[in-house]
């Protein structure tokens, strides 16, 4: 790890803590998986409003796997994309019960081979359920790893493989926690508070903003 990256790492832990967090709310390893599926294209605020009423009126992986589609659609129609999100949380609960006796797996393939569940969402689930070291490329880890200057890749399995290079293991989980954070409160995708942020001095836009403005300054 460079003294670069430790730097940047010992700011977010000084900001942020090293509190581990999760900011879909669950009560199981199930709940969790369908608030990820959920929560694709959507805020995980919108996603909790749902899944308050959703997992009370569903309270079992048997009740979602043979929910009646039209119906399960109207549940979480709010959250974006509900036609293929209501069919993948059916098929997946199905698979659970059938394959994994109603258990959510762990490994990677084994989560990755149920309907809706793609390395982001196995991540979430690997980190938060089983204490897996994992990366989760969202779109605020995306954007903002590459702000500094951790990928320059598009997508999202690649800048995992590359952030998994730079970042020790036992920074994985908190680095996306941290992130997340940092993302929602100071760097956004647009017009980010960029005097107000503690990264500027790592930043690669930042220091392009600068140099934009000197070369206006010198003409």
């Amino acid at each position: 790890m460079t003294k670069r990256t430790k730097e940047i790492l010992a700011l977010l832990d000084e900001k942020y803590s090293r509190e581990y967090k999760c900011y879909l709310n669950h009560e199981t390893a199930w709940q969790l998986l369908i608030a990820t599926i959920l929560s694709a294209q959507c805020t995980d605020a919108r996603v909790n409003i749902v899944t308050k009423d959703l997992f009370q009126k569903y309270d079992s992986i048997e009740k979602f796997a043979n929910a009646e589609l039209s119906k399960l659609e109207q549940d979480i129609k709010t959250t974006g994309f509900y036609h293929n999100k209501a069919k993948n949380i059916i098929l997946c609960c199905r698979k659970l019960l059938d394959e994994y006796q109603g258990e959510v797996p762990r490994t990677i393939e084994e989560l990755t081979s149920l309907a809706g569940v793609g390395r982001k969402t196995a991540n979430v689930i690997r980190g938060n359920i089983y204490h897996e070291p994992s990366i989760v490329v969202d779109t605020h880890v995306k954007r903002i790893s590459k702000r500094l200057g951790f990928t320059k890749e598009e997508d999202p399995e690649k800048i995992e493989y590359e952030l998994m290079k730079v970042l020790p293991k036992e920074h994985w989980i908190l680095y996306n926690i941290q992130i997340i954070t940092f993302g929602r409160n100071i760097c956004y995708a647009r017009s980010p508070k960029c005097e107000e942020c503690f990264m500027q001095k790592y930043c690669t836009e930042y220091k392009g903003i600068n140099r934009k403005h000197q070369g206006k300054n010198e003409e």
